[in-house]
């Protein structure tokens, strides 16, 4: 873990930049925040926290990707979630008051605030729209974990890694080559698809074959969108 005291983010500015639930915080509560909140800096690979642990806190990400998953009987990764600047993760265990439901792997460096968790428990008892918004965000990853869930039952590999192209497009972006600005290895993918590896490499050729999308190591781009859309089938969700 690595942790310095240079730099540190202040909550009211951030919160603005980024769209984080902190904008919904009068400005004493994002005093309290920033007074109480512990500023940490990550390396790729590095874990935030494992499954089955007990947690004090939640994250908020100042920057950099972080993966979030659970781990399988086999040792194998489910990818749940990327969570990226403006993100919180880890608060559902705090509300809960249960041990840690999956862990946190940075895959992109990253910046984070690490928050108490009776700071959040604070704010909920005493700023209703700060509870409300909390319970829309829990909300929106439950409803998108019962979407993951459909897809795995009901659709083909190619369908969901297509669709999966899509909502990474989506969530961070191309940059100006039509290159995803998340890089992820061949197995992660495999990860969030929910398949193995060889079957991920073997279908991404294809889509290269296809023209739908060039290969450059990690690197993906995306060379026909509408094609990826008409696979996946997930045009009113993208």
């Amino acid at each position: 873990m690595r942790q310095h005291e240079i730099n540190v983010p202040l909550c009211d500015k951030c919160a603005l930049e980024t769209g984080s639930i902190f904008k919904h915080l009068t400005a004493e509560e994002v005093e309290m925040i920033n007074f109480e909140k512990d500023f940490r800096q990550y390396k790729r690979g590095d874990v935030l926290y494992q499954e089955g642990n007990r947690i004090s806190g939640f994250y908020c990400i100042h920057s950099g990707i972080i993966k979030v998953f659970k781990t399988g009987f086999d040792g194998k990764e489910q990818i749940i979630r990327f969570a990226k600047e403006g993100e919180i993760i880890a608060y559902r265990s705090v509300l809960s008051n249960e041990a840690a439901c999956t862990s946190a792997k940075v895959i992109e460096d990253c910046q984070v605030c690490f928050i108490p968790s009776e700071i959040l428990i604070s704010f909920i008892k005493s700023n209703p729209s700060y509870a409300l918004e909390l319970l829309k965000l829990a909300c929106h990853e439950l409803g998108e974990a019962n979407s993951f869930i459909t897809d795995i039952a009901q659709k083909t590999v190619r369908e969901r890694l297509a669709e999966i192209l899509l909502l990474l497009v989506n969530d961070f972006g191309l940059d100006e080559q039509n290159y995803l600005k998340i890089s992820l290895t061949r197995e992660e993918l495999a990860n969030i698809v929910g398949t193995a590896t060889e079957s991920v490499i073997r279908l991404l050729s294809e889509f290269k074959t296809d023209k739908l999308v060039e290969l450059n190591g990690r690197k993906i781009k995306i060379i026909n969108k509408k094609g990826l859309e008409k696979i996946s089938n997930v045009l009113t969700r993208i």
